[in-house]
């Protein structure tokens, strides 16, 4: 069995070990590979793992043996579902590995968009602070976060763990998701519609996967139903963001801060207008990226396809 990684770099750069993977097959790791090599690559391999490498209808047209195809991600939208269903192929992903990880840097975006603490750190480290006449001064507001509200559009696993850290604050949490939980509701934690969310808010972040209605779903009609001086986190997906009417609102002052660990094409373009965009912090795609949390999507990966060599079915997707 011929079991091929397109782009293993980014899971792997030498700190973990594909053992697992080859325990089921005869395994060739590429750390990147262009779109001009997909087809090329994959050659006559019926599984196919792949991260952000895309596997289009023309790919699955052309490989026509491929039986299996394990996104390394939650997200899975690299892959064209339907045309793989077509021909039988199955598709699986991630969809649990990253949720501590995911949701502590949310609020690490968050904490750090209230306090500055990097800007504030380079501003010592530059002298500031030895030739202030006071014991101190601050170059940014800092914003207190108890007894504020924060929405949460996707209150999924990582949705509501990022809402227990958010209560733990001392914030109430409004949630807008299709699939509602009841139990999850309490006094400082309640669904409610998306407009709701929109209007009441003083936070917001986005923890929704990348689908027609979620796309672009910041936008400037949107924005304008937003609290003067909302704070907007997003390290779900960048397409989630319309990007110009984040800038926009950014420099206008209606949104008062933005946090993102995603944009709309990655690795980022210097055309993006959110460079030009005032009160933003971007880093670059990095909430899943602890070892720890790479290990358990690594270990996934390799029972998701081990179940399917058995017959089973795990984490399989279809939309």
């Amino acid at each position: 069995m011929k079991i091929i990684v397109l782009d293993g770099h980014t899971l792997n750069p030498g700190d973990l070990s594909w053992d697992g993977l080859e325990k089921l097959g005869k395994v060739t790791v590429y750390d990147r590979t262009t779109k001009a090599d997909v087809i090329q690559r994959i050659g006559d391999a019926e599984i196919v793992i792949t991260n952000k490498t895309a596997i289009t209808k023309e790919i699955l047209t052309v490989c026509q043996q491929i039986k299996y195809i394990g996104v390394l991600a939650t997200g899975y939208n690299v892959v064209d579902v339907v045309a793989a269903a077509e021909r039988g192929i199955t598709v699986t992903n991630i969809p649990t590995y990253g949720t501590d990880a995911v949701s502590q840097f949310a609020i690490a975006l968050l904490m750090e968009l209230c306090h500055r603490i990097g800007d504030h750190s380079r501003s010592v480290f530059s002298g500031d602070w030895a030739n202030n006449p006071d014991w101190c001064y601050w170059n940014y507001p800092l914003i207190e976060l108890s007894g504020k509200t924060m929405g949460i559009i996707g209150f999924g696993k990582i949705g509501q763990r990022t809402g227990h850290i958010a209560q733990a604050l001392g914030m109430k949490v409004l949630a807008s998701d299709i699939n509602k939980y009841p139990e999850l509701e309490s006094e400082t934690c309640q669904y409610v519609t998306q407009d709701e969310l929109f209007a009441v808010a003083d936070v917001i972040i986005l923890h929704c996967p990348l689908f027609d209605e979620t796309r672009g779903i910041i936008n400037a009609k949107n924005i304008a139903k937003m609290k003067n001086g909302v704070l907007i986190i997003n390290n779900s997906r960048g397409q989630l963001i319309v990007e110009d009417d984040l800038r926009d609102a950014l420099n206008s002052g209606k949104v008062g801060g933005a946090a993102v660990d995603v944009v709309s094409t990655e690795p980022i373009k210097l055309t993006n207008p959110l460079l030009k965009a005032k009160n933003i912090i971007i880093t670059p795609h990095i909430s899943w990226a602890p070892r720890e949390s790479r290990q358990r999507l690594m270990d996934i990966a390799v029972d998701n396809l081990a179940c399917y060599l058995k017959g089973n079915k795990r984490n399989v997707v279809s939309r």
